[in-house]
């Protein structure tokens, strides 16, 4: 059984957990509810080729766990109890630099969602979502895609919309330097493709697609792919998803 410590750094880690099976993708859930943390182990682990290599319920154990058991993803409640897992969600980076950070929250805070992903979360899911939606984000967030809850997206576009109603849309002048091929990769990009799927959808090379980015990151003056996917939507330069 997995022992707390509230005043100790030192972190027992369960022999159970200690083996890694191969062709598996493996989890590391974080939340201070047990129970919570024990019904997402059975939920997981019903799915092939997944599985839970352990559970922490606050920071110490998290990075702990993290660095021993290196998951490829790790779903990552924002309230802890008494901790915010806002505070040490880049301190994966250090310990488990291949790990994708899934944030499993029932906070209904779009500041709080949007800063996790600034943070770099790869994506939320709200938890009185249907199981098979966490399972989705599970698989795509290792597949290296970016997971946004809706609720998420519609917040942000709101936002984006009450400031640009009283004035003409500022951003009107780069969207039309975009290219016609540049708004075919922005698509695609809003679809989850990666480059390789665009060079084939295209017809193109994948450095072709590489420069394309380039140029609409700094045409569009966005920084990644995610900042990119929420202009898109925010500027129908793409459908959100159905």
């Amino acid at each position: 059984m997995q022992t707390s410590y509230k005043h100790r750094t030192v972190v027992n880690i369960p022999k159970s957990f200690m083996t890694k099976p191969a062709g598996q993708l493996r989890i590391l859930i974080v939340d201070h509810h047990l129970v919570v943390s024990a019904g997402l182990r059975l939920l997981i682990e019903n799915q092939a080729g997944l599985k839970v290599v352990a559970m922490a319920s606050n920071e110490t154990e998290a990075l702990a766990f993290a660095a021993v058991e290196s998951p490829d993803v790790i779903l990552l409640d924002l309230d802890l109890g008494g901790e915010n897992g806002l505070t040490f969600l880049p301190k994966f980076r250090d310990v488990a630099k291949n790990a994708r950070v899934l944030v499993l929250t029932g906070l209904r805070n779009s500041e709080a969602h949007q800063e996790a992903m600034r943070l770099g979360a790869m994506g939320v899911v709200l938890k009185d979502q249907s199981a098979e939606v966490l399972i989705k984000a599970i698989k795509k967030v290792h597949a290296g895609e970016v997971w946004i809850d809706r609720v998420t997206i519609g917040n942000v576009l709101n936002d984006m919309r009450r400031k640009d109603s009283k004035h003409r849309d500022p951003d009107e002048d780069k969207i039309i330097c975009l290219t016609r091929r540049e708004r075919e990769v922005i698509s695609l990009i809003a679809e989850g493709l990666k480059n390789k799927q665009i060079a084939a959808r295209l017809f193109i090379s994948e450095t072709t697609v590489t420069h394309h980015l380039s140029s609409i990151f700094s045409k569009l003056d966005v920084s990644d792919r995610l900042e990119l996917v929420i202009y898109a939507f925010g500027h129908n330069l793409a459908r959100m998803p159905g």
